[in-house]
């Protein structure tokens, strides 16, 4: 059965029809804090931390003059809470004193920000204002590299390696669609397989 990674890609969103992200935000900034928090943590112990969070820091400025050790109290739960803690507390004091407390749109702009790359700047703002960009986490890698869209595991060159093939308009749908998948049956230790719609075509599965 011959199929393109352009059917595949549709065949991914019929599956995953829900693209929003997992994370709980109410605003640009709490979504940009929870994507930092989320790194090597999952979704679902963010969203039993930040209810807190945001009560005791519920904007940029309150959390710039935050005690460190009670931030660092408040995210423990999410691990590395020492290094997130110091970067959530330095991102909040550098959008009050440069952008005025408002999260920047631009990737330069959101990247320069202690703890945010170009996967956090990507949800930021694909999430909020709809930019095209390609999310690449580790549930994403995987079942890009398994499909055959990319053999790299270097985050900027999977990101390259789909923007040649999965026009613009659909990078975001994409990054959330194969993860998704990548959580739900292209398991990291067993992948499910036999239950993929995806078996026939896809060039890793193991039956």
């Amino acid at each position: 059965m011959t199929m393109t990674k352009i059917d595949m890609e549709e065949i991914l969103a019929l599956h995953y029809p829900n693209t929003r992200t997992l994370l709980h935000y109410n605003n640009p900034f709490e979504l940009l804090i929870a994507v930092i928090l989320s790194a090597q943590c999952t979704d679902a112990m963010v969203n039993r931390v930040t209810p807190d969070l945001f009560k005791a820091y519920p904007n940029a400025e309150a959390l710039a003059h935050a005690d460190l050790d009670n931030l660092e109290e408040l995210v423990r739960r999410t691990g590395f809470y020492k290094n997130k803690a110091k970067n959530i507390k330095a991102t909040a004091s550098m959008l009050v004193k440069k952008y005025k407390s408002k999260v920047p749109r631009e990737l330069e702009e959101l990247t320069s920000l202690p703890g945010v790359g170009r996967k956090t700047a990507n949800v930021v703002r694909g999430h909020i204002w709809d930019e095209p960009g390609i999310i690449v986490d580790t549930h994403f890698g995987r079942v890009m590299r398994r499909l055959g869209f990319t053999d790299a595991t270097d985050p900027i060159k999977v990101e390259q390696d789909i923007q040649q093939i999965i026009p613009k308009e659909r990078w975001l749908r994409l990054s959330m669609t194969a993860n998704y998948h990548g959580r739900d049956l292209c398991k990291s230790r067993r992948p499910l397989c036999e239950q993929c719609f995806l078996q026939e075509v896809c060039p890793s599965r193991e039956l």
